[in-house]
């Protein structure tokens, strides 16, 4: 078997991957495009907030034992959803047990700590050395430095491109294919606006990730270790309500005043930060085509997602796992054959989180508010706690357990099918919960478990 690895990509899921296979005994170096951000204030615009929960705290652990406690030492713990509402009135949702949390970590403290450990190790790093061309003949990828100096791979050599969702790795690879990646655009775009940590005294909740629903649109909050929070306004491009009529200072002062007007104590430098974030899309890649005889893509490159269930990058950290896992097992087999047992293992999971985050958008945006929706989730709770071994909430899967993700996107549909009918309940909105309704709703649970 080939050791010879390079890596295109030093982000989360490229840093991890060179760890996992450094400790798997093989040469690992990684390219990357951009300056080593330890030395660089320049993230490129990518400082979303992450949300890193079981399958990523899972990953790290296992890629080097005690990984994960120093990724912890940089996060914030967020136990639910404290919800803001019109009237400026606050409603926590908690993700699942009280025990239960997801953690915010900046991308930047993350990506660092990955870097250095697999420095540590002994992983090659090359800084400001981009991916320019593919020699399919020669089977070579070529890299140029910003003072054109190029380097080209062994032929055959092995290259895995993590480098994300503008992937060059991707498209060099899609040339050869006759079919092409679809790039499914939403019709919405999101902005960051940092809350500073001497106006964050406003958020009282310091555990707790902050929406503020608004049906068509939201605008969120994650806590940051340092006090500070990171806002993110989700909008429509266009419309009546849209980032196209905020074109002005006095039309984006008069929108957050009409929608998020706590808010604007948060964030006095308001108009300034609007006017200087950049507005950015959010889609998601689909493609078919994850690997050649010797290339493979993964994370982003692979599958990138919408944000809104927090599963970005820990689905790129449990690739990584994974194929780890894969080449443990299969030490003797041929790459191309790991590459295709990898991709016949992630690729569904892969489409299913894609479809959950989208799902998950409508959610956060439109029904977290939502009176029934409420009802639901404490009666969620209620079977979770009481009959454990018949009933998991999607949530609870995806977020707090290694469940396949087109396990629990199954799951969720047939949740779906059994709420609708413990909803047709007689006055089980406004009656919840007595001792008669709880024996109806399990005994529904249990029918449907037989089915």
């Amino acid at each position: 078997m080939n050791k010879q690895i390079t890596i295109c990509g030093a982000g989360l899921v490229g840093s991890l991957l060179a760890i996992f296979l450094k400790r798997q005994g093989m040469d690992v170096r990684i390219f990357e495009k951009r300056p080593d951000p330890r030395k660089s204030e320049v993230h490129a615009g990518r400082s979303i907030n992450l949300a890193i929960s079981q399958r990523g705290l899972r990953a790290l652990s296992e890629a080097l034992p005690g990984l994960e406690k120093k990724a912890l030492a940089l996060a914030v713990p967020m136990y639910g959803r404290e919800i803001h509402d019109l009237n400026g009135e606050l409603h926590f949702q908690a993700y699942g047990e009280s025990s239960q949390h997801i953690n915010s970590i900046g991308r930047a403290a993350l990506n660092e700590l990955l870097i250095t450990t697999a420095e540590q190790l002994g992983v090659a790093f090359s800084f400001d050395l981009s991916c320019s061309d593919y020699d399919a003949v020669k089977q070579q990828w070529i890299f140029t430095s910003a003072s054109q100096q190029i380097i080209k791979t062994n032929p055959q050599e092995i290259l895995i491109g993590a480098d994300g969702a503008f992937s060059i790795v991707r498209t060099m690879l899609s040339k050869e294919s006759a079919v092409q990646p679809l790039v499914d655009t939403l019709d919405y775009a999101y902005k960051e606006l940092e809350i500073f940590s001497k106006e964050a005294t406003g958020l009282t909740n310091k555990e707790a990730l902050h929406i503020w629903p608004r049906e068509r649109f939201m605008l969120i909050a994650l806590p940051n270790a340092d006090g500070s929070y990171t806002a993110t306004l989700f909008l429509p491009l266009e419309g009546e309500v849209s980032f196209e009529k905020l074109n002005n200072p006095e039309a984006i002062r008069d929108f957050f005043n009409i929608y998020f007007v706590d808010a604007c104590k948060l964030i006095p430098n308001l108009i300034e930060q609007f006017s200087s974030h950049p507005t950015s899309k959010l889609f998601t890649i689909h493609t078919n085509e994850w690997f050649n005889t010797h290339t493979l893509l993964i994370g982003d490159a692979a599958h990138a997602l919408v944000p809104f269930y927090g599963q970005g990058m820990n689905a790129g950290f449990e690739d990584c796992r994974i194929l780890s896992e894969i080449i443990s097992r299969e030490k003797d087999i041929h790459w191309e054959t790991i590459f295709a047992e990898f991709y016949r293992q992630r690729k569904v999971n892969a489409d299913a989180i894609s479809d959950l985050a989208l799902k998950n958008f409508i959610e956060m945006r439109d029904h977290v508010a939502d009176a029934e929706f409420l009802v639901r989730k404490k009666i969620e709770k209620y079977l979770h706690q009481t009959i454990p071994d018949l009933f998991v909430p999607q949530y609870t899967m995806v977020s707090f357990t290694d469940t396949p993700y087109a396990e629990a996107m199954q799951a969720g549909i047939d949740q779906d099918s059994l709420f609708e009918e413990i909803m047709r309940i007689e006055n089980i909105a406004a009656s919840w919960p007595t001792e008669q309704l709880q024996e109806q709703v399990i005994a529904i649970v249990r029918k449907h478990s037989r089915k």
